[in-house]
């Protein structure tokens, strides 16, 4: 039997990176869905816990589109099960496999971010739960605040390195205040 590719995550190689106020790392390549149609933030999470679907967060991509991420990876039956709940009303597409998502966390993540694009990330325009489809320099992503001080990124797979790369300078910049680096790499393993 010829050998098959596997997948790997594509940023499985990169450390943490670390400083004064800021945190960089590669979130668990876990699920990603796109879902279109004429239903409502709260009707998919009733949705997405009706099929077992859990830690899972909605987040708004656009005119009645969403991003459903989490860690675990589903399995092909959970989401088709998820997808037949929504027949009729929305389209379930699995991004898992092309897209990335990416950590940026710490009291200086917000600034860090204002380097590259134009979403005003001040926590009374853009507050814990919000999310928007923007550009990062010319790279297309969806940023959400997961938290006071806590940011993810999803963007395309093929575009995650070159994204990753630039936030880790950007971090570096941010982290110092001075235009040195003083962020540190950490393992995975942390």
């Amino acid at each position: 039997m010829p050998d098959l590719p596997e997948k790997r995550s594509v940023l499985a190689d990169k450390a943490i990176s670390q400083g004064p106020g800021i945190r960089l790392e590669a979130l668990p390549e876990g699920h990603l869905l796109h879902v279109m149609g004429a239903t409502t933030t709260e009707g998919l999470e009733a949705h997405l816990s009706a099929a077992g679907i859990k830690d899972s967060a909605v987040r708004p991509a656009g005119y009645r589109q969403w991003f459903i991420a989490g860690n675990d990876m589903l399995s092909k039956a959970l989401i088709q099960d998820f997808s037949n709940a929504l027949a009729g009303s929305a389209f379930v597409s699995d991004q898992s496999h092309g897209r990335v998502r990416i950590g940026v966390s710490g009291p200086l993540a917000a600034q860090l971010l204002s380097k590259g694009t134009a979403v005003d990330l001040h926590p009374s325009a853009f507050p814990e739960g919000h999310a928007a489809v923007t550009l990062f320099g010319h790279i297309s992503v969806q940023v959400a605040r997961t938290g006071a001080c806590d940011f993810e990124l999803v963007v395309l797979r093929s575009f995650a390195q070159s994204l990753y790369e630039e936030l880790e300078v950007l971090a570096a910049i941010a982290g110092s205040g001075t235009g040195q680096s003083d962020v540190t790499l950490v393992e995975k393993g942390r």
